[in-house]
């Protein structure tokens, strides 16, 4: 992805990204939701389910910050699986909760953080579902198998499904294929060859490897990397 940095927000420890685009810029499924600065509006990026190809300038800029885990009902009042596979302006899911900027800010890391503290202070989210969250986040990104996280935070299955569709917007399962993915991904641009990619990540072999990388960003993972 060219031009893409990050780093953690000084107001909230949130992630703040920015990448330099251009035409067909392809986005990947991550399991997150993002708050946007895009062409001097708020959007809100609701969690994908496939790969999306932003039409954007040459050298044009995105920025954005990436929600906390189990943020979206808690902050927006909205089920993250109420945004899949969307962009939606913030101020038709807030309304009168934010402001709008008036004109393009002249931080926009800054801005964005700052309409997330505006958003956190007036929620009063329940912090006990954001740690359920962040607990089931953290485990399916170590790649942890859906029924031991069940087991080891003592959720029913059923249980465990309802709180990630509510929290991320995909099924525990969806959710643990998109970190596998992102896994698999982050070991073949560190130069793995990808038959040891499908092992390490835990693929039958290469093939599923290749059908799942498919299915999430729309190419096969020599096409990908080569992209």
């Amino acid at each position: 992805m060219g031009g893409y940095r990050e780093e953690r927000g000084a107001r909230t420890g949130a992630v703040l990204w920015r990448v330099s685009a251009g035409p067909d810029h392809r986005v990947l499924p991550d399991g997150a939701v993002d708050l946007l600065w895009w062409r001097e509006r708020l959007v809100v990026a609701g969690p994908d389910t496939r790969a999306v190809l932003v039409d954007a300038e040459p050298g044009e800029e995105v920025a954005g910050l990436r929600l906390p885990p189990g943020a979206v009902p808690e902050v927006l009042g909205v089920p993250a699986s109420e945004l899949v596979d969307t962009r939606t302006d913030l101020g038709g899911l807030v309304g009168h909760r934010v402001a709008d900027p008036g004109r393009p800010p002249a931080d926009v890391g800054d801005l964005l953080e700052r309409v997330l503290v505006g958003l956190w202070q007036r929620a009063d989210p329940d912090r006990a579902a954001l740690r359920l969250a962040a607990a089931v986040d953290r485990r399916l990104a170590a790649g942890m198998p859906v029924a031991a996280v069940a087991a080891g935070l003592g959720l029913p299955l059923r249980t465990l499904h309802r709180v990630a569709l509510r929290a991320f917007g995909h099924a525990p399962q969806t959710l643990a294929r998109i970190r596998r993915v992102q896994r698999a991904l982050d070991l073949a641009r560190r130069g793995t060859p990808l038959a040891r990619v499908a092992v390490d990540a835990g693929y039958t072999d290469q093939a599923h490897l290749t059908r799942e990388v498919t299915r999430f960003a729309g190419l096969p993972p020599r096409r990908l990397l080569r992209s």
